[in-house]
Formats: structure tokens, sequence, C-alpha cells
């Protein structure tokens, strides 16, 4: 960074920022977690930003800024392990109810229905997905490969301009290409959730006023629409 602010100054300076993408995250994640800490990850992210942002590339420093401020919360999220093993092997339970009735019937199906099919409680299920859209915020890739490592962050993707790897930029974008075009084998209600909600990053409750729905139907429908990407996924693989 250039000019006349150190970087104490710099760092105060864009606060407000690390604060705002910490609040929007926090309404998405487990009500234990506290906003103070997210904070605190957003500082390291923002200090990283000071010392790799390059203004010769043309991206704006609060753009750049904010996708290391949420990359390092999220980082953060990831070591803390919040998200045990036992929801994803729920939420792979509940995937082969909704994908083998669907498959079978042809069309969508209810939640009473897949819960039946899966051997737990309607309640139950509902738990399960809405759990499954809090890790989904946590590390979105271990939610779509079902907890396998992986290098890359689907849709939020950013290069180190310090040093640019080619082939990890290939896997990247056919990474980016196979999402896509499992997007759009979704249905129109699933591809506009993940639409809003990842896209144009409205939060779970501004999602459910758009579709008329509480906010906690919106979590539910979230993780379903989740689990029928990541079917469409490991299609293509």
């Amino acid at each position: 960074m250039s000019g006349a602010l150190d970087r104490e100054q710099m760092i105060l300076r864009y606060l407000p920022l690390v604060k705002q993408m910490a609040g929007r995250l926090k309404v998405k994640l487990p009500p234990h977690l506290d906003r103070e800490d997210l904070v605190g990850y957003g500082v390291l992210g923002l200090m990283d930003a000071l010392d790799k942002y390059d203004p010769g590339r043309g991206i704006k420093f609060e753009t750049y800024a904010s996708r290391r401020i949420k990359g390092a919360i999220l980082d953060a999220l990831r070591r803390d392990n919040w998200a045990p093993r036992s929801v994803l092997d729920r939420l792979r339970q509940v995937e082969r109810a909704y994908q083998q009735l669907e498959s079978q019937w042809g069309r969508e199906v209810s939640d009473e229905e897949a819960a039946s099919a899966a051997g737990m409680s309607v309640e139950e299920l509902q738990e399960t997905l809405a759990e499954g859209s809090r890790l989904a915020v946590e590390s979105l890739e271990k939610f779509l490969v079902d907890g396998a490592e992986s290098n890359l962050r689907l849709l939020d993707t950013i290069q180190d301009v310090s040093s640019p790897d080619p082939a990890m930029v290939y896997a990247e974008e056919e990474l980016l290409r196979d999402l896509t075009r499992a997007l759009k084998k979704l249905g129109e209600r699933d591809y506009l959730i993940l639409s809003l909600y990842y896209f144009e990053e409205l939060t779970l409750k501004e999602i459910g006023k758009v579709l008329e729905v509480s906010e906690s139907r919106v979590c539910q429908l979230h993780a379903r629409a989740l689990l029928r990407l990541r079917g469409e996924l490991e299609k293509l693989r």
C-alpha cells in the first residue's frame, strides 16, 4: 500500500469493513461462535491484504480486502473444526433419500417423504438440513465433496497475486465450469436460492422475504438445494 497513512491507521480505517464482513457471516453461523472472535480473524485477513495488495492490477483495495477478510475468517473456522463428522454422515443419509425418491418418482419430494425414506422424523431431517446449511457457510467445498480434502474454495476463489499457480488456475476454472453446468440442472427455486445467497450475497432472512417463507425454512431449503447441487456435480466427475 502507498500513501501517508501508516499500517495502524489503515487497519483502523478499514476496521468497519472487517466488522461488516464478520456481522454478515455471524448471522449464518452457530450461535456459540463469538462475533468478536470473527472480527479478530478478519483483522488478520485485513493485515494480509495490506501486505499483498498490488494497485497495479486494477482491483479496488476494498474488493481485494473483502475477499481476504472473509477467507481469513473461514480459514479460522476450518481450523476450529466445529462441524462433526456425524453431521456429514446424516447429510449423506438425507441426500440418498432425496436422490432415490426423486429419481424413482421423477419429481421433487416433500420433507415428510424424504424423512420416512431416511428413517428419521421430519424434525430430525429439518435439523440435519439446518446443520448442513451452517456447515456450507464454514466450508462449501467440504459440504459439496462430503469431507474430502480440497485446495479450492468453490464460489470464493481468489489467486495470490504474489505467486500465481497456473495449475491451480486451470483447476479452479475447470471446477467453476462444472459448477455452472450443475447449477443449470437445478430446479428454479433451488437455483434462485443459491444465486441469491452466493452471488447476490443476501442473508437467509433477506431470501426468506423474497420467497415469503421463514428464515428457518430458507435455511433448510438452502441445504436441500446444495445436496441436489452436489448430486449433479458427482455426475460430472
